[in-house]
């Protein structure tokens, strides 16, 4: 089956869906839209997997997201207003990246990417000092660029109020021949020149629901070819208008669509097959 839409970064096996979770799946592969479900640490990697065995047009990623180094709880004020939070209190706890235990994951065939892990200097906990937070992170992000080039899988980098640093890294790294695959750099919230400077280096970067109602970002995506673009979600956060202060789902992607497609001034139907193409080559799925 040839999916309309590809939504590269959801989470869709997260507890945010533990009452209703196949019926989610559902209702996006209904609409042919398939989806990518992103792992963030050990347990969560090893329940995208099993999601994603149950269904064609679901895969999955293993990955450990830089909120995970340490022991934190937080509410994230950029995805739902106070009294519309229906996630709940994020609550993470400390683990570092065990290659061993990553590796038999990366096996199983429905993981197609390492990720989502990365460069976060917007959140990081109270009780840890900055600078080896950042350390840190920077050790972890370098330790799973190893981990993607050994195992020949892209990566899905998560980066916030971090693009300087992050594209060092990754600059540094192509440079001594390390992930040839390449990857996506998610929820892409830079500048343009934080794009091309990314697309130089031959990195995609995807685009979820904050373009439906950020004037700047959609100034900045105007300027990015859609060569480069891939849609997501990162369900069950950042939901875009016109479902803002709901729990995001995957189908919602066509959303992010829809306003590319007003935003650059092509049909939807040019967005979706771009961009769903791009994502079939950088995760090589098989349909």
């Amino acid at each position: 089956m040839k999916f309309r839409l590809i939504d590269t970064h959801t989470h869709a096996h997260f507890q945010a869906y533990s009452k209703d979770m196949d019926e989610v799946v559902n209702r996006a592969l209904d609409e042919g839209t398939a989806m990518i479900t992103v792992g963030t640490q050990s347990t969560t990697s090893r329940k995208g997997i099993e999601l994603a065995e149950r269904y064609d047009g679901v895969w999955a990623t293993i990955g450990l997201h830089p909120s995970h180094l340490h022991k934190q709880e937080f509410f994230d004020d950029n995805e739902l207003p106070p009294e519309k939070r229906v996630t709940g209190k994020i609550k993470t706890r400390a683990e570092w990246f065990d290659a061993d235990e990553y590796r038999k994951l990366a096996e199983h065939p429905k993981v197609v990417a390492i990720g989502e892990f990365g460069l976060d200097y917007f959140r990081l906990p109270p009780n840890v000092d900055r600078e080896q937070m950042i350390a840190d992170q920077k050790t972890s992000v370098e330790a799973q660029l190893r981990f993607a080039t050994e195992v020949n899988k892209p990566v899905i980098i998560h980066s916030r109020d971090a693009h300087e640093d992050q594209f060092e890294i990754l600059k540094k790294a192509l440079d001594r021949g390390d992930i040839p695959e390449l990857g996506v750099i998610h929820c892409f919230t830079g500048s343009a020149e934080d794009a091309a400077r990314y697309k130089a280096i031959g990195f995609l970067v995807s685009i979820g629901g904050i373009v439906t109602f950020s004037k700047g970002l959609q100034a900045t995506v105007k300027d990015i070819p859609l060569e480069q673009i891939m849609l997501e979600t990162d369900a069950p956060y950042l939901s875009p208008e016109p479902k803002r202060g709901k729990r995001n789902e995957p189908s919602y992607v066509k959303y992010v669509a829809e306003k590319i497609a007003e935003i650059k001034g092509v049909s939807f139907e040019e967005v979706a097959e771009t961009t769903t193409n791009n994502a079939m080559n950088l995760f090589k799925l098989k349909v």
